[in-house]
């Protein structure tokens, strides 16, 4: 009987303030429009979850590989300018987290899961500012641990950060589940340290993934609810 629940952030519970993104590459001349962006986001996502791609994207003088990739599936070419509007998203990232918006599914998925008797962890690479974040979006009451990765200098898919996370919910590997959305970060680090994994994949674009899948936090819950 699983009792405990791991989840990512970024992707899961979070995703980009594309509003915010697409008027900063306005600003700068650039054309582009939020849904475009959002549209992109699950392509640029799939690209970048490759073990070479992600270890570029966690290294800061890589630039925002996952950015950078979002514009090319929305065909918006690499500038001057929209390395600008990137400076600029950069600062606001790094003071207060641009990974703002929360799916509207979300603080009510939360809830179902809690009422499921689940204990809650969320298990995020980030920049030492997600737990500010998940204060500001009003999700932190919702869960009842967060891990951010720069505070623990240890990321995904290391399973020391999934073990990590037992010890500091008092959590058993083969009682707990880990959701993310990237599968060499999440499903190959929660498999490493012991715990069972399932892929987050809204948009379909893992057939072929050998472990658990679901379109949804919904999804997600009917099917610890079936084999919990």
């Amino acid at each position: 009987m699983k009792d405990t629940l791991f989840l990512d952030a970024g992707g899961v519970l979070v995703n980009p303030n594309w509003v915010r993104v697409a008027e900063r590459l306005r600003a700068h001349g650039v054309a582009a429009e939020p849904e475009a962006l959002a549209s992109a986001d699950p392509l640029a996502r799939r690209e970048l979850d490759q073990p070479e791609l992600l270890r570029a994207a966690g290294d800061r003088a890589a630039g925002w590989v996952y950015f950078e990739l979002v514009l090319a599936h929305a065909g918006i070419p690499l500038s001057e300018r929209t390395a600008a509007a990137f400076v600029e998203l950069r600062e606001y990232h790094d003071r207060h987290n641009l990974w703002e918006s929360v799916p509207d599914e979300v603080p009510g998925a939360l809830g179902r899961l809690r009422g499921m008797g689940l204990r809650l962890a969320v298990v995020s690479n980030a920049n030492g500012t997600v737990r500010a974040l998940f204060e500001r979006v009003g999700l932190r009451p919702l869960v009842d641990l967060v891990l951010d990765s720069r505070e623990e200098g240890v990321e995904k898919p290391d399973p020391r950060f999934f073990e990590r996370a037992l010890s500091r919910m008092g959590a058993r590997p083969e009682r707990t589940v880990h959701v993310g959305d990237l599968y060499e970060a999440d499903v190959r680090g929660a498999r490493a340290a012991g715990i069972e994994a399932v892929l987050l994949d809204r948009a379909g674009l893992y057939p072929d993934a050998d472990c658990p899948r679901v379109d949804s936090l919904r999804a997600l819950a009917d099917w610890l609810q079936q084999h919990g």
